[in-house]
């Protein structure tokens, strides 16, 4: 799974990245991350990659030009990619390959969206800022996402959240991959049991907190039933 990155501020992923599950992803080449800077692709010596909007208001606009530039360039240059001129980026045929844009206004992000999108090989993010991005970007793009009901100043931790969310889904991406069969929203609108582990009884002040009883009994037809019980329904 590739995943193209394009962004203003490239050094926010370079923490998170090399940690963790998708440090080791990318370490065991199940997954391939790679981060561009949106003002390598602008033309004038400050490297604007913002305007003023048109009809006025408050706030810039992203420019239409060098994200196309980026998105040209990113996908000429991809190794899968089968020919042809830049416009063939209008067209985006390619089944295995989804353009993400990362905006407030976006349909909001899910765990059925990270299984749907966990089937591709190639999925480009582009991280929105200021007041969003002119609008004619959307005739270069086959998704618009927000990861939830509220204004972020920029789309680059949505754009972790989702490589995040779909890589933990790839085969070989956890240690154990019964992980992700019973956890929150592997079943769409469901949550998982509760959870425990050693000390069986922990004990602050005069009160003790104990472990469920059913859960050390051993009984793994009785723990089954009890966890299936404790599931819930998200609100």
């Amino acid at each position: 799974m590739k995943f193209n990155i394009i962004t203003i501020f490239p050094k926010i992923f370079d923490s998170y990245f090399n940690e963790g599950i998708i440090k080791r992803a990318q370490k065991n080449k199940i997954i391939d991350i790679k981060i561009h800077n949106l003002r390598d692709w602008t033309t004038d010596k400050h490297k604007t990659v913002d305007d003023t909007p048109y009809g006025g208001g408050a706030g810039m606009v992203m420019k239409i030009e060098p994200l196309y530039k980026a998105l040209s360039s990113v996908i000429l240059n991809d190794p899968a990619h089968c020919g042809g001129s830049e416009e063939s980026l209008k067209r985006n045929k390619q089944k295995k390959r989804k353009i993400i844009l990362l905006s407030a206004k976006g349909k909001k992000w899910d765990q059925q969206m990270a299984k749907k999108y966990s089937r591709l090989d190639n999925i480009i993010l582009i991280c929105g800022r200021y007041e969003g991005v002119d609008e004619r970007i959307k005739n270069f793009i086959d998704e618009e996402f927000s990861i939830g009901d509220y204004v972020l100043t920029g789309g680059e931790i949505g754009a972790m959240a989702i490589v995040d969310s779909i890589t933990r889904l790839l085969p070989g991406a956890l240690g154990n991959k019964e992980s992700t069969i019973d956890e929150s929203h592997a079943k769409k609108g469901i949550l998982e049991y509760p959870q425990y582990t050693k000390p069986a009884i922990f004990q602050f002040g005069n009160k003790k907190l104990k472990v469920p009883p059913i859960l050390l009994s051993g009984n793994h037809k009785k723990i089954e039933e009890w966890r299936r019980g404790k599931m819930r329904k998200a609100k």
